[in-house]
């Protein structure tokens, strides 16, 4: 049985305070409790913070382009289903830059799981809005206020329909930790988007600020709903949901291609006589 230790990585250099070293902590945790070993797992992430994450997981890594975190991932999947494909991002990087690749991922339903750290903020280029960024905040950027509207994540992947959706906190871990393990066991494109304090550049959204709005979605909500599902997305303010907001279960993208149906792709031998074959057809 792997454990803690066997997930340690290079030592974190983000802020004292930071809401990353609890998400770290948590997901350490509950890969360890699910019984995953560090070879069984590939964990992709682009630029940002939270890009920084496989530099402290020991594991599988790829630290791609910013906003390129979902084709690397869904490259490795499609390469070998077989393996946990982790993929880390932050809003900026993932809402922002990436927010075409989420679309399309979801729209598939590739079997990676999708866990964004959500500061609300550009952290790692000091203190921009992001697509999260509430209306009106103001930033080095924006010393007007934001004039955008905030982006709702989880009601865009509930109206796209994608198979598993999820908020979490990173001031509630042992609660992050079971979002963690239910996304992982889920078969299809799971998101879980983290409300993760940044106590360097994000004043308003503080860990005070969460404590007092967040709350344990009901336990006899139906997470199948897709109504309520996308009425659950829309609370945000005075009272802020976490939890599995909407769950459904469909055809990955993997199980709709017949060439990887009974092996994966690494697994399979490959022909160098079709190359030549191949070549001269365009002689």
């Amino acid at each position: 049985m792997p454990t803690s230790d066997d997930y340690k990585g290079q030592t974190p250099a983000w802020c004292p305070g930071c809401g990353n070293f609890a998400i770290l902590k948590t997901f350490k945790d509950a890969v360890v409790e699910l019984g995953i070993e560090p070879h069984q797992m590939t964990m992709v992430s682009g630029i940002g913070q939270a890009g920084k994450f496989p530099h402290y997981i020991r594991c599988n890594t790829f630290n791609g382009l910013h906003g390129r975190t979902l084709p690397v991932a869904t490259g490795i999947k499609l390469a070998n289903h077989g393996m946990l494909v982790i993929a880390v991002a932050g809003d900026g990087d993932c809402y922002g830059e990436g927010g075409n690749h989420l679309t399309h991922a979801m729209r598939r339903n590739i079997n990676v799981k999708l866990f964004v750290h959500d500061n609300q903020i550009y952290g790692l280029t000091k203190g921009q809005a992001s697509p999260t960024s509430m209306k009106g905040m103001k930033t080095k950027n924006q010393p007007f206020g934001v004039f955008s509207e905030q982006l709702n994540p989880i009601a865009l992947a509930v109206a796209l329909d994608c198979s598993f959706v999820a908020r979490g906190s990173a001031g509630d871990m042992p609660h992050l930790k079971e979002l963690f393990k239910a996304a992982i066991k889920h078969k299809g494109f799971s998101l879980v988007d983290i409300l993760q304090p940044c106590v360097t550049f994000n004043k308003i959204n503080t860990y005070e600020w969460y404590r007092q709005r967040v709350y344990h979605i009901e336990t006899d909500y139906n997470p199948e709903d897709r109504l309520e599902a996308f009425k659950k997305a829309l609370e945000w303010g005075d009272k802020i949901p976490i939890g599995i907001i909407y769950r459904n279960n469909r055809m990955t993208f993997e199980e709709r291609m017949p060439m990887i149906k009974d092996m994966p792709l690494v697994r399979q031998l490959f022909d160098r006589s079709k190359i030549g074959s191949t070549i001269n057809e365009f002689y």
